[in-house]
């Protein structure tokens, strides 16, 4: 591991980044729709636009209540997070025609950022599936000790190349962009939470283990 460290305010630039990169391309169809409606006197073309209005604005909505718990404070320090509240706005988000969600969690409050970590793997997963798949989510708690399995199984499922080394910490480069900030801030609410993070990988699926960090998992984590 290396001494790299994403300074405060760089982190929180390129968050931000993300977040309107995923927020921009909804807003944006809903300002298309409202000037066809003004403009467009067509009763069909009206209701075209008014639909497109309609999916863009759930969109744009599923993903600000997903990055709330994914990335904002969600609450105080030291708060909790309802993992109901969770599962719904990663069905809100992950679930759709091409992708399925299986979450087998307990509906408990947990500490933030284990619930923060839970979220990030899923977007991981997702982008392991283009095509669509299926997510697998998995919570248990025994002895206090937390274990988050997150696996996406779909056709031709690749992680990118780049994500074991954010995860770990160690960007090639010693850079992060926009593109691997997510990643990169997974790894840090994996250590925030006392987690250590392994990958998988197996023919058309991808596997996330996250379990309680011992100096060995610590050392061996991402690797």
């Amino acid at each position: 591991m290396t001494d790299f460290a994403l300074g405060s305010l760089d982190l929180a630039a390129l968050l931000s980044s993300r977040i309107c990169h995923d927020v921009i391309s909804p807003v944006g169809a809903i300002v298309n729709g409202l000037e066809v409606l003004e403009d467009e006197k067509d009763a069909e073309m009206r209701g075209f636009a008014l639909d497109l209005i309609k999916k863009s604005a759930r969109t744009a909505s599923a993903r600000l209540q997903f990055c709330r718990l994914a990335f904002g404070a969600a609450g105080s320090a030291g708060a909790s997070i309802d993992t109901g509240d969770a599962e719904q706005v990663a069905r809100g988000l992950l679930a759709d025609d091409k992708t399925r969600l299986e979450w087998d969690a307990p509906r408990v409050l947990m500490p933030k950022n284990k619930v923060k970590l839970v979220l990030n793997l899923c977007l991981i997963a997702a982008a392991t599936i283009p095509r669509g798949g299926v997510i697998k989510v998995a919570v248990s708690e025994t002895d206090s000790a937390t274990r988050i399995v997150v696996e996406a199984s779909g056709p031709n499922a690749r992680l990118a190349s780049h994500v074991p080394r954010l995860l770990a910490g160690t960007p090639e480069g010693d850079s992060v962009d926009a593109h691997g900030i997510q990643a990169y801030y997974t790894g840090l609410v994996a250590q925030a939470a006392g987690l250590a993070l392994t990958l998988t990988t197996a023919a058309d699926s991808i596997r996330i283990e996250a379990v309680a960090a011992t100096v060995d998992t610590m050392e061996s984590a991402c690797a």
